[in-house]
């Protein structure tokens, strides 16, 4: 027996088998899980639990079913992996902060906006979206192909008709084995009108494209700033898009602002964002912050950030762009399965393969619908011989002894089939009223019309492609929506400058390092014999120990006892009134500890032809170019080398 063992073992490279067996593991996730097909926008447990709802007959207009049910029956039939996946994938589809146009009706808890997770699928109930049910039209109608599940008991279809292009629509995200897809979801009416340009104009470019269809369109809403990041991703496949929250100020009592934020970039965590910008005004990294709190009910979102007295609000929302995710990169992978293997895809391409994918459904639904009307009138030909004979084939089935040899009589008398034979056998008594007659002569005259109508179909491309268009025209009617995304060119962009008025300010810093801006109007002239006015109220043991007179607009240069220097534009300084102190100046900048600021000067432009000249306490020179300093660093520069004893 051993040595029958020893016979039956095969030497293999084990370098060999490991890269095949991972090429086949990596292929399975890619085709099988983790990629959406182009031309239905679903990967496989997606459409196994529409298909799933869809046989169990839990259509939009049908009551709710359990979750648990519908988890059932696909982990039974069509997806044999665990339960938690099948559950996530069928939540997901009924979110609308993650789908542009859910596929889903869920009632009970699903989930929110703030990262809260679903209940248990034994609580929650769902229906299909009237939405998702475009993606099943026409299914019974040999549409698509059908292939054995995993066990062989029953057939699940390789991919749904999808009357409108889901890809592009709702999007898809997804890792696989070295390769992942985000697909960012489109507006319907927006992406409808592009897959009919293409189809008037297979020539057209990405510009044409992009008349129609500018950009995605996200559920959350928010802003995009720039389109070039959209034109590389609809031209290459990948690209990386600017997303912004919506915020608008609003005034308060007092005189004070608040910031409401009704939009905030797609898949963005609402509760951690809140949390985010909370940590960030009690460190003291975004100052100006007094109270925030969470207004959202079921009208909309709405996130109220209220400002001391005195801010601006322009500064507050550039200093939340810059460090939380009110403002993210959403990086575009516009990657799906191509005929089974996976395909970065340009828009155009990406259209292309779903008006193939349409006009081969359309083909297929004709043919059906061709073959079902003339094996119907085929039938009805042979009602019609057997009402007009109808003495002799009475005489001829009341005389044969069996339904075999009634059957042979009738087919040898009137040279009928055996189907024709078979329906004028099965034909009640009630066909033979004169009213019955003439509704077997009216349905006859129909589907000839109805056969001459789908052989012209079939035999002339544009009267298909008329038929997909009138069909798409009909789901943009009754499901499309307006824009929810707001596109913003790059060109128009505003930059805090654009935002701040330009004012002279008198800068004032104290020799305990307390620092601030107070507008040169509230210092009025002053005639003579005045009186004079309290420029800044200090504590006996300091003193005012530099001011000078500059803009909102220009920067401040700090220098430092180590030789650093450090950036701050006039605005980003507290503001105050003659009497006030203004704030400590660490609390602006990120000074290293035992650092202090030992020089500063304003600064409107950042020029070759203007010079900084530094000297130290032992008689060290420097002359730099001002330009040197144009480009503004957080965390300072090296401005000067100073010995340790200078």
């Amino acid at each position: 027996m051993q040595e029958m063992n020893r016979q039956n073992i095969v030497p293999v490279n084990i370098e060999e088998e490991m890269q095949a067996s991972y090429i086949d593991y990596s292929m399975s996730v890619i085709v099988t899980r983790a990629l959406p097909d182009v031309r239905d926008g679903l990967k496989p447990v997606h459409r196994r639990i529409i298909y799933a709802m869809h046989d169990e007959g839990l259509v939009h207009n049908k009551p709710h079913s359990k979750c648990a049910g519908v988890v059932g029956e696909v982990l039974k039939n069509y997806h044999p992996h665990g339960d938690s996946a099948v559950y996530d994938a069928l939540v997901r589809m009924a979110q609308p902060w993650n789908l542009r146009y859910p596929l889903i009706q869920g009632q009970g808890n699903f989930g929110s906006v703030d990262g809260d997770s679903a209940a248990a699928y034994r609580y929650t109930e769902c229906r299909l979206a009237a939405i998702s049910e475009l993606l099943l039209r026409d299914i019974e109608k040999n549409t698509v192909n059908f292939v054995p599940n995993f066990d062989g008991r029953t057939n699940e279809p390789s991919v749904l008709p999808s009357a409108f292009p889901n890809l592009l629509v709702n999007g898809s995200a997804g890792i696989a084995v070295g390769m992942a897809t985000n697909i960012p979801p489109h507006n319907l009416k927006e992406t409808i009108d592009a897959v009919e340009v293409l189809m008037d104009n297979p020539n057209a470019t990405i510009n044409d494209l992009m008349k129609v269809v500018p950009g995605p369109d996200f559920p959350t809403g928010g802003y995009i700033y720039g389109r070039a990041g959209i034109k590389e991703a609809y031209e290459t496949g990948r690209g990386r898009l600017c997303l912004r929250a919506r915020v608008m100020s609003e005034e308060l009592k007092g005189g004070r602002q608040a910031l409401i934020v009704t939009e905030i970039p797609y898949q963005v965590n609402k509760a951690n964002l809140i949390t985010d910008i909370a940590t960030l005004a009690r460190d003291k990294k975004i100052n100006g912050i007094s109270d925030i709190r969470d207004e959202s009910d079921q009208t909309g979102m709405r996130i109220v950030i209220e400002l001391k007295k005195g801010e601006i609000p322009q500064v507050i929302i550039n200093q939340l762009y810059k460090l939380t995710q009110m403002q993210v990169t959403f990086g575009v992978i516009l990657l799906a399965l191509d005929g089974g293997r996976p395909r970065y895809l340009s828009l155009k391409r990406m259209l292309q393969c779903y008006i193939d994918h349409r006009r081969e459904v359309v083909v297929r639904r004709t043919r059906f619908e061709l073959d079902k009307a003339r094996k119907r009138i085929h039938i009805v030909k042979g009602l019609l011989i057997a009402v007009a004979n109808i003495d002799k084939v009475i005489k001829i089935i009341r005389q044969s002894p069996s339904v075999d040899e009634a059957r042979q009589s009738l087919k040898t008398a009137f040279k009928l089939t055996d189907e024709q034979c078979t329906a004028i056998l099965d034909m009640p008594l009630r066909r033979l009223t004169s009213l019955e007659i003439e509704k077997l002569q009216a349905e006859h005259d129909e589907l000839v019309k109805m056969i001459e109508e789908f052989a012209s179909i079939l035999s002339n491309p544009d009267r298909v492609t008329k038929l997909i268009k009138g069909e798409l025209d009909e789901v943009r009617d009754k499901f499309g929506d307006e824009r929810q995304t707001e596109i913003v060119n790059a060109e128009g962009e505003l930059t805090i400058e654009d935002l701040i008025a330009e004012e002279r300010m008198v800068v004032t810093v104290s020799h305990a390092g307390y620092i601030k801006r107070t507008p040169t109007s509230l210092y009025r002239r002053q005639r003579r014999g005045g009186r004079g006015a309290a420029g800044v109220n200090l504590k006996e043991e300091d003193w005012v120990e530099q001011i000078f007179v500059g803009t909102t607009h220009n920067y401040i240069l700090f220098f430092t006892n180590k030789g650093k220097a450090y950036w701050l534009k006039v605005y980003e300084l507290p503001q105050g009134g003659r009497a006030s102190r203004g704030r400590p100046i660490i609390n602006l900048l990120a000074l290293e500890p035992n650092e202090r600021i030992e020089a500063m000067i304003p600064v409107d432009k950042f020029t070759a032809d203007r010079f900084l000249v530094m000297c130290t306490r032992k008689g060290q020179v420097v002359r730099n170019s001002l330009d040197l300093y144009s480009n503004p660093r957080k965390v300072g520069i090296k401005a000067i080398n100073i010995a340790d004893d200078d």
